[in-house]
């Protein structure tokens, strides 16, 4: 019997707890989730955002990649805290950087991938993860990028003509209501650097809008897997504690300011 795909719904996969270690001397905290039957056709490896704002490894765009993409998209998913980031995983040693000192956090995700031999390996940033992405991640071992909601607020123009002039496909999710940079001003921005996907009606967290979001995700990670994703599921089915995340609610942080040269509503 076929059940819907819910926001709390995890399919099978192969998880497990993983540390990475960075040049300056941290630990952090992750997740690889890889499909149980076969090997990964791709590779994510999440930059969340901003941690001051509760950004974590565990927010929902990113937790909902990691529980259905390798079922549903042969896709392998490493999630991690930043430094001095807190989610159920646990709390990556350091403190939140500015988007200067994550450079360091950027690299050994990366470099764990590698030699876990993961395949194709793509960055997926959201808001602050797009600025890590842009300032730190043009790395030979990466295939391409995407960004989601991006702020483009630590990142400078000169990272971005980098991509450009790298080659590497990236591409743009921006959400028609962004708090930050909507579709627009992001064609103007990006110009031809860029592929830039608007999305009708989402906002700059994606609540509502997760599935349309893996989708255009999977289109260019595997484009071999048929899109849209399925929204029900045949087989097992577990269902995730969305308690666990209560504390890390958008509200929370609501009076806190904003670093960086943007100031506005929190990630």
């Amino acid at each position: 019997m076929s059940n819907q795909i819910r926001a709390n719904s995890i399919l099978p996969a192969h998880r497990e707890d993983i540390e990475l270690h960075t040049a300056d001397g941290l630990t952090l905290v992750g997740e690889l989730a890889r499909p149980l039957d076969r090997e990964p056709v791709g590779t994510l490896v999440c930059l969340h955002p901003l941690p001051t704002h509760g950004g974590m490894m565990d927010s929902h765009v990113f937790r909902k990649a990691a529980w259905r993409l390798p079922a549903l998209a042969g896709l392998a998913v490493l999630r991690f805290n930043t430094r001095g980031t807190s989610s159920v995983r646990g709390t990556s040693q350091g403190a939140f950087g500015n988007a200067v000192d994550e450079k360091y956090d950027v690299a050994a995700a990366i470099e764990y991938a590698e030699f876990a031999e993961l395949p194709n390996i793509w960055l997926l940033g959201w808001s602050f993860g797009t600025d890590l992405t842009l300032m730190h991640g043009l790395d030979p071992a990466i295939t391409g990028a995407i960004l989601l909601s991006p702020p483009l607020r630590f990142s400078r123009p000169e990272h971005l003509d980098a991509w450009a002039a790298s080659g590497k496909p990236l591409t743009a999710v921006i959400p028609e209501f962004d708090d930050y940079l909507r579709p627009a001003e992001a064609l103007e921005k990006f110009g031809d650097k860029a592929e830039v996907v608007p999305v009708k009606g989402g906002k700059h967290l994606w609540v509502g809008d997760a599935e349309k979001v893996l989708d255009e995700v999977v289109r260019r990670v595997a484009p071999g897997v048929p899109v849209p994703l399925p929204r029900t599921w045949d087989g097992p089915m577990e269902s995730g504690d969305m308690n666990a995340y209560a504390d890390r609610t958008v509200a929370a942080f609501a009076d806190v300011p904003v670093p960086g040269q943007l100031s506005g509503p929190p990630d």
